[in-house]
């Protein structure tokens, strides 16, 4: 399966710490899998507006596709402002509403504050049921605190529960082999 490990954010190491971090949890999965990671922050992103998918820069478009053309994700986002980056919104903007259906998504997130992992619940968990994805209900949320002040991991516990999230997301990548999505 092609797997997008998405850095929804343009800003920060966390959440792409987080993303190299499972990579190398899916690496030892039983299946191989292609995975990728995508950067936001290496493309120049325009806002949508609801013109064609053509009409926008190379960028979008090589974001889009990338997207579109997946089988299975996994969602790394900072929270803001109590919320998700305007950059992660406008790319699932840009994208078919029929492009993720029944593909699996596990989400993870980092955050200043320990309350600000219900936007997963309130906002990122929504999105994506609009796309009926297929998300798992295990999702990690970290905190400034599980990180060295250089970024990296520090966490044992981070580390298990995104161990344990990969083995799910495997299982879930199992069963969206035997969904056919309505076309």
């Amino acid at each position: 399966m092609k797997i997008l490990l998405l850095n929804g954010t343009i800003v920060g190491k966390k959440t792409r710490t987080l993303l190299e971090e499972i990579d190398k949890y899916i690496e030892k999965l039983p299946q191989s899998h292609d995975t990728k990671i995508i950067d936001l922050e290496n493309y120049e992103m325009q806002f949508v507006d609801g013109r064609p998918a053509e009409q926008y820069n190379e960028d979008m478009q090589t974001l889009i596709k990338e997207v579109e053309d997946a089988d299975a994700y996994v969602i790394a986002t900072p929270i803001f402002q109590g919320s998700i980056p305007g950059t992660l919104k406008n790319l699932f903007d840009a994208v078919s509403p029929l492009a993720m259906r029944y593909k699996p998504v596990s989400i993870v997130a980092n955050g200043g504050t320990l309350q600000h992992h219900l936007v997963i619940e309130n906002q990122l968990k929504p999105i994506l049921n609009y796309f009926r994805c297929m998300v798992t209900p295990n999702y990690v949320y970290t905190h400034t605190n599980h990180f060295s002040t250089q970024g990296e991991l520090i966490d044992e516990d981070v580390r298990n529960r995104l161990k344990e999230m990969t083995r799910v997301f495997n299982q879930y990548m199992q069963m969206s082999r035997e969904i056919e999505p309505d076309k």
